[in-house]
């Protein structure tokens, strides 16, 4: 891999998926965030500075803009999930099972058997308990296909972490064609599309989401959240840029823009996807609008939300057009 520069450039890449993606905000976000953290601290996976680390990362903001019609109590799930999902990945993203899988594989198995076992282990494992609170509020309100969609991917993202934990330990960096579908799996994109379900009660027959023209702009709009993210300066170059680096024998910078290059192409395809979508009947095309609206919103929140200080250090984002960004030192 070549060198590092000092800093690269980066082109507003919410203006390229804003082109088919609507920002909205919702308007419980206080209410529903406050019992959600109280809910998280009652758990006790952190505490002290670790506690405020997390907080910091701003998930209200992100559920603020990625469920932006959820009624209150829904949206209070949505967190609650985002807590689960996100604390679980710091764990073996730069937590204490970073670099110990078979310990992380102990934990995806309490967390499966949350899932699958008619009566699931009771367990201190704070983040297989978290899972159960989520797991029995969709549960109780979405639709069984949606719960069976999440408990899938659910398995997709364990696996996906395990198999990524094992590139890490191995020192392997998988090609682009292998990382595009890890990565949808390891930031567990039918997770989200479950909870989008879940977030406005929609009601869908299983064979809309079986469709071949539905399953590809999931795909697409899955892509457009995952390419932009991944730190660097954590050490993990698990990442589309740095594999484009290495594949395509570029620089940071060549690589980044052909990176939104190839963002830039996804928007396209999802445009031409949707205008080839077929009928479904009056009342099934109504519903699936209502569901491709909240999909297009979570992806826009999603990309906005990239611009937190979870991933920008200390930089003003005010003007996004083209921001110029040090390269971080490695903080591992």
């Amino acid at each position: 891999m070549r060198p590092f520069p000092s800093e690269f450039r980066l082109r507003d890449l919410a203006a390229i998926t804003g082109e088919v993606c609507e920002l909205k905000r919702n308007p419980y976000i206080r209410e529903a965030n406050e019992s959600s953290e109280a809910w998280f601290k009652s758990i006790g996976a952190y505490h002290g500075k670790t506690l405020q680390r997390f907080f910091s990362h701003r998930f209200d903001l992100f559920a603020e803009l990625s469920f932006p019609d959820a009624d209150e109590q829904h949206l209070e799930t949505c967190i609650d999930f985002f807590f689960w999902a996100f604390s679980f990945d710091d764990l073996s993203d730069e937590g204490e099972l970073q670099d110990k899988p078979e310990e992380h594989e102990i934990g995806v198995k309490l967390c499966t058997s949350i899932l699958f076992d008619s009566a699931p282990k009771r367990t201190g494992f704070p983040y297989a308990r978290m899972l159960d609170h989520v797991w029995r509020q969709l549960k109780h309100a979405a639709t069984p296909g949606a719960c069976d969609r999440f408990a899938k991917s659910a398995i997709e993202f364990f696996n996906g972490q395990l198999q990524q934990g094992n590139n890490r330990k191995l020192n392997r960096m998988p090609t682009i064609e292998e990382f595009i579908p890890m990565r949808r799996a390891t930031i567990g994109c039918g997770m989200v599309e479950a909870m989008i379900e879940y977030s406005l009660d929609i009601v869908l027959p299983d064979y809309v989401f079986e469709h071949p023209t539905i399953r590809a702009m999931s795909d697409a709009t899955n892509d457009l959240m995952t390419w932009p993210n991944k730190e660097q300066a954590d050490g993990d170059y698990s990442n589309l840029v740095f594999i484009v680096m290495e594949e395509k024998d570029l620089g940071l910078q060549d690589a980044i823009d052909y990176v939104i290059n190839m963002l830039s192409d996804r928007v396209d395809e999802y445009i031409a996807l949707k205008k080839s979508l077929p009928s479904f009947g009056p009342e099934v095309d109504r519903e699936l609008a209502r569901y491709l609206k909240a999909l297009e919103h979570f992806v826009q929140g999603t990309v906005v939300w990239y611009y937190s200080p979870r991933y920008f250090r200390n930089i003003d984002i005010s003007d996004r057009t083209e921001l110029l960004i040090p390269v971080f030192e490695n903080s591992a």
